[in-house]
C-alpha cells in the first residue's frame, strides 16, 4: 500500500472511530496521519504476522492521545483486524483511548506525556550494546516538548551518540487548549541543536519530504536525528483545521460527521476504498453563517461543547 493511500484511511478510520466512541483528538489523529503513514508503508521495519521478531525496528508514538492514528496503521498493515477498529474506547475494548501494549505491535503503553523520547533512547542504546541493527523511533507533540523528561533523553541520547535513534515532533503548533507559543514559547529547532541532535525540518504533510528525512542515517558525529514536522492541527478537514476545539471534540451526527467524510471523499486517492460509507454521505444541513465555536473552560472532555452564536 502507498503512503498516500494508507495516510487517507488512518484519517477515514480516525472519523468513524471517535464519532462511534464520542472520543477525543480527531485534531491531533488528523495532524500526525501522514507521518504515521510513511513511518509503516516506507520506513519501519516489521513482520505483522510475528510482531515481536527481534530484527524489527522499535517505534514508540508517544502522544498516545493520538492512538487512534497507530490503530488504523496496525489494521491496515495486518496487525489487527479492521472491524475491532469500530471498538476504539468501548468498555472492555483492547483499543483504549490511549496506546495500549495489549495490541498486537504495540511494545509500550503510552498516554502520560514526557516517557516516548526516554524508552526509546534506552532502547537505542541496549540495540549498540547488544550489537543489533534496529533503529529506535519515536513520535512525540509539540506541546509534549514542555516535560522536562524530554530534554533529559535529548541530552543522554546525545551523550551516547545514538544515531539509531530518530525522534519526530509532530508539530501542529497546538496543545489541549492554545497555541503552542501561547504556552510556552520556545524556538524547537534551536533547542534540539543545541541539544546536539542532527536536526532536519520539513513539512510534515509532504511525504518525500518524510521519507528523505526518515530514510537519511548518516550524519556527522554519529548524532541522533530530530525530524520536526510541521503539520496543521485536524489537517484534511476544512471546519477542522488549526481549530483548538478539535483537540478533544469528535464529530457529530449530522453536518460535522456528513461534512468531514465528503470533504475526505473529495481527496481520496486512487486505489482506496472507503470501509464505512462507500459512497459518501448525504450533504447535511450547513451551519448558519456568522455561528462560532467556543470551548468552556472546565478541563474535561466530557465538558467540551460546540456553543453556536449566530448574529
Amino acid at each position: 500500500m502507498k503512503s498516500e493511500q494508507l495516510a487517507w484511511l488512518i484519517r477515514r478510520h480516525g472519523v468513524e472511530m471517535t464519532h462511534l466512541s464520542k472520543g477525543s483528538h480527531i485534531g491531533a489523529i488528523f495532524s500526525v496521519a501522514d507521518i504515521m503513514a510513511v513511518l509503516y508503508a516506507d520506513i519501519l521495519k516489521y513482520d505483522a504476522e510475528n510482531p515481536g521478531w527481534d530484527g524489527r525496528d522499535r517505534f514508540l508514538l508517544s502522544k498516545g492521545h493520538a492512538g487512534a492514528a497507530l490503530y488504523a496503521a496496525l489494521a491496515e498493515c495486518g496487525f489487527i483486524d479492521r472491524e475491532e477498529l469500530k471498538t476504539h474506547y468501548q468498555n472492555g475494548s483492547r483499543l483504549s483511548g490511549h496506546v495500549s501494549h495489549r495490541v498486537p505491535g504495540v511494545d509500550f503503553s503510552t498516554g502520560s506525556l514526557g516517557h516516548g523520547l526516554c524508552v526509546a533512547a534506552g532502547r537505542a542504546l541496549a540495540a549498540k550494546q547488544d550489537g543489533k541493527s534496529f533503529r529506535s523511533f519515536a513520535v512525540i507533540g509539540d506541546g509534549e516538548c514542555n516535560e522536562g523528561s524530554v530534554w533529559e533523553a535529548a541530552q543522554f541520547a546525545n551523550h551516547y551518540r545514538l544515531d539509531n535513534l530518530v525522534c519526530i515532533v509532530d508539530y501542529n503548533h497546538m496543545q489541549s487548549l492554545d497555541f503552542c507559543n501561547n504556552t510556552l514559547e520556545v524556538n524547537m529547532a534551536q533547542r534540539w541543536a543545541g541539544f546536539g541532535w542532527n536536526v532536519i525540518e520539513i513539512d510534515g504533510h509532504d511525504h518525500n519530504a518524510l521519507r528523505a528525512a526518515l530514510q537519511s542515517t548518516a550524519n556527522e558525529g554519529h548524532k541522533p536525528t530530530v525530524v520536526i514536522a510541521n503539520t496543521v492541527k485536524g489537517k484534511g478537514v476544512s471546519f477542522m483545521e488549526n481549530d483548538v476545539l478539535w483537540h478533544y471534540r469528535f464529530p457529530h451526527d449530522g453536518w460535522e460527521y456528513n461534512c468531514a467524510v465528503n470533504e475526505l471523499h473529495a481527496a481520496m486517492p486512487e486505489g482506496v476504498a472507503d470501509p464505512y460509507t462507500p459512497d459518501g454521505c448525504p450533504e447535511a444541513q450547513p451551519e448558519p453563517d456568522g455561528c462560532r465555536h467556543t470551548v468552556s473552560e472546565t478541563y474535561h472532555p466530557t465538558y467540551y461543547q460546540r456553543e453556536v452564536d449566530c448574529k
